[in-house]
């Protein structure tokens, strides 16, 4: 029974676009919006990968903070991320404003109840100015400024004690950070340069720098019809971080994706805890 929620995701896979006639609707500001509904189009763009990824394989098991509840090592996830453009050209730099959205979730349905284990709320603002470097070597594309909150949108529980003894601890964990990104391009390949630095209270968690570092490199590369991704981050002080490695593929109505995780940090729960991961499943934009 604990393998029906893995078939709940089949009907999603093969959804098709209902078709709709409006070529007869006479009104124009009528038909255009009727069109924007059909395409959904209301200014909502996907942001980071929207991936469902049914089956994902973690070398050791996870931990629960619940004595009487034991995580597997096997388990779903998922990500919507969507963005909204709200402003533009401000000091005439062309640069672009945004505002967006990411809801991650780890999700462990091969076990009784499939409870989800950890949800991370990620919303942010961010500008984005354009940079059009033809002469140098770099390839220099964007720099991008951002505003974030990141958190699991769990409460403080250091008093909560079970009716055994035991401890729950603190669940909540969350980080408020700015964060600046460099685009480089060379053809295909795209070069991501990243710094951030926390802005706010961490005692929720006040060693995560430790393990989610200062800095990120990611390349995107893109061949034919496949896309593949490297993203390395750390603190070179602790020299602790992660590597992340994905390749998507697309298919009759999505995408094939493959994630390889390694390192610390995959979720905020256990953001100091070590593993490796590999995860298959779809995603529904790049």
């Amino acid at each position: 029974m604990k393998y029906i929620y893995f078939l709940l995701f089949i009907p999603l896979l093969l959804l098709s676009e209902q078709s709709v006639d409006i070529d007869d609707v006479k009104n124009l500001k009528t038909k255009s919006s009727m069109q924007k509904w059909l395409d959904h189009d209301f200014g909502l763009k996907p942001y980071k990968t929207n991936y469902l990824l049914p089956y994902g394989y973690a070398d050791t098991p996870y931990t629960s903070n619940i004595p009487t509840l034991d995580y597997e090592n096997i388990e779903a996830e998922l990500q919507v991320s969507l963005m909204i453009q709200v402003g533009h050209n401000f000091f005439g730099l062309k640069e672009k404003y945004y505002v967006s959205y990411t809801h991650q979730a780890f999700w462990q349905i091969y076990i009784e109840s499939a409870p989800f284990r950890e949800t991370t709320y990620n919303p942010e603002g961010f500008v984005v100015f354009p940079i059009d470097d033809t002469e140098s070597i770099f390839g220099l594309r964007s720099l991008k400024l951002t505003l974030a909150h990141k958190s699991n949108g769990q409460p403080n529980t250091e008093d909560v004690v079970f009716s055994n003894g035991q401890a729950l601890g603190n669940i909540s964990r969350s980080i408020n950070y700015l964060k600046s990104t460099l685009r480089l391009q060379h053809d295909t390949l795209m070069t991501d340069l990243s710094v951030w630095v926390p802005i706010s209270d961490l005692s929720d968690n006040p060693d995560i720098m430790d393990y989610m570092g200062y800095t990120s490199l990611k390349f995107t590369y893109f061949i034919n019809d496949n896309m593949f991704s490297v993203k390395t981050r750390g603190n070179i002080a602790t020299q602790k971080g992660a590597v992340e490695l994905t390749y998507s593929h697309p298919l009759v109505h999505n995408n094939l994706y493959i994630k390889f995780f390694s390192g610390y940090m995959e979720s905020l729960i256990d953001y100091n805890r070590k593993l490796t991961k590999l995860s298959i499943g779809f995603s529904f934009s790049r």
